[in-house]
C-alpha cells in the first residue's frame, strides 16, 4: 500500500470507513461517540484529538496502516458527535482518562498505542502516567503540558506579537477593562446567558486558534473553525480547560515523566508552532530522554503539515509489528 509522496515524505493511508462504531454512556449525563477502524484483528491504538473540543475527523483514521491496526477514535465529552453539546459538567482531564480506560475495557484490550496531539498530547500523556502498564507505545504530537507560561504565551501575550492582525480579532470581544486575563474574561462571555454574544465570542476564540496552527495560512481550517457547531465545543471546553489549567498541577506531566521510561515512545514538534512552542517538547524530551525525538524544521503546529505527517506515519508503522 503505497502513502509516500514524490518527495519521499510519507503521506495518510487510503480513506478509511469504521467497521463498527456507537454511543457509549460514561456517567454524568454523558455519552461518547466511537469508533473501530482497519483490521478487526490488528494491534490495538486509541487516537486521541486535539482541543480540547475539537473532535475526530475522518482523516484521523488514515495516520494508521489500516492492514495491521485496529484503532478506537472517540469525541471526548461535550464535543463532536459526543452528547450534551458544549457540555462543561463532569468534563475534566480525569473524566477524560477515565474514559479511555472504559473503551479500552469494553473492547477488551490489554495494552494499546496512546497517540495524541496538541491537547491530546496532554491527555496521552496524563493517561500514560495514570495507566503505563495498558500502553505498549506513546506517540505525542505538538507538545501541550497546559503550565501557565504556555497559556499565557498563546491566550494573554507572545503568539500576539506574531499575528498582530489576527489577535485584534481575538480581543475585539473583550472590553478594554478586562484585557488584563483574556481567558477570564472570554469565561464571562462562554458561560453567559446572551446566546448571540456567547456565540460570537465561540467563533472569535476559535478562528484564533484556526488562523495560527498553521505554518502558512490555510483558509479551510479557518473556515473550519468558525462554523458554529464546532466553534461553540471548541471554545466552551477550551476556555473551561485552561480556567482550571488543564485540571492538572503545574508542572506536573513534566514532573511524573519518569513513569513513561518503560514505554517505548516518540515526540514529534514542528520548529514553527506558534501555538505549542517547542520549548515544551524540548522540555519533554529532557524529562523523558527514552523517547525519540523529532524537531521538524519548516513545519507549525497542525498534525497534516508534511514534515510532521512524515514522522507520525514513520512512528505508526514503526510500532505496527511491535
Amino acid at each position: 500500500m503505497n502513502n509516500e509522496l514524490d518527495t519521499g515524505l510519507r503521506t495518510l493511508y487510503p480513506p478509511a470507513e469504521p467497521f463498527e462504531s456507537g454511543m457509549l454512556d460514561v456517567g454524568d449525563g454523558h455519552r461518547i461517540y466511537w469508533e473501530r477502524c482497519g483490521n478487526p484483528l490488528g494491534k490495538p491504538a486509541v487516537f486521541l484529538h486535539g482541543g480540547p473540543g475539537s473532535g475526530c475527523s475522518a482523516a484521523h483514521r488514515s495516520l494508521f496502516d489500516p492492514e495491521k491496526y485496529c484503532v478506537v477514535l472517540f469525541d471526548q465529552r461535550g464535543c463532536g458527535r459526543s452528547t450534551p453539546h458544549a457540555g462543561l459538567d463532569a468534563n475534566t482531564t480525569w473524566h477524560l482518562v477515565a474514559d479511555i480506560e472504559a473503551l479500552r475495557t469494553l473492547f477488551g484490550v490489554q495494552k494499546w498505542l496512546v497517540f495524541g496531539g496538541s491537547w491530546g498530547s496532554t491527555l496521552a500523556l496524563a493517561y500514560a502516567q495514570t495507566h503505563p502498564a495498558q500502553v505498549s507505545e506513546l506517540i505525542v504530537r505538538g507538545i501541550f503540558c497546559v503550565r501557565r507560561a504556555e497559556l499565557h504565551w498563546y491566550y494573554q501575550e507572545g503568539a500576539s506579537w506574531i499575528f498582530p492582525d489576527q489577535w485584534a480579532q481575538f480581543i475585539a470581544p473583550i472590553a478594554a477593562d478586562e484585557r488584563h486575563d483574556y481567558i477570564a474574561a472570554y469565561r464571562r462571555l462562554l458561560t453567559g446567558s446572551d446566546e448571540a454574544a456567547k456565540l460570537a465570542a465561540a467563533q472569535a476564540w476559535s478562528s484564533w486558534e484556526g488562523s495560527t496552527i498553521t505554518l502558512l495560512p490555510s483558509a479551510a481550517v479557518v473556515e473550519a473553525h468558525h462554523a458554529a457547531f464546532y466553534a461553540l465545543a471548541f471554545a466552551r471546553i477550551e476556555n473551561h480547560y485552561f480556567t482550571h489549567g488543564g485540571f492538572l498541577e503545574e508542572g506536573q506531566l513534566l514532573r511524573d515523566a519518569s513513569k513513561l521510561r518503560d514505554i517505548p515512545g516518540v515526540i514529534v514538534q514542528g520548529r514553527y508552532d506558534l501555538a505549542t512552542p517547542a520549548r515544551t517538547a524540548w522540555d519533554l524530551h529532557r524529562a523523558w530522554p527514552e523517547a525519540q525525538f523529532h524537531l521538524v524544521e519548516g513545519a507549525g503546529h497542525a498534525y497534516n503539515e508534511p514534515g510532521i505527517l512524515h514522522r507520525l506515519i514513520q512512528a505508526t508503522d514503526q510500532f505496527s509489528d511491535r
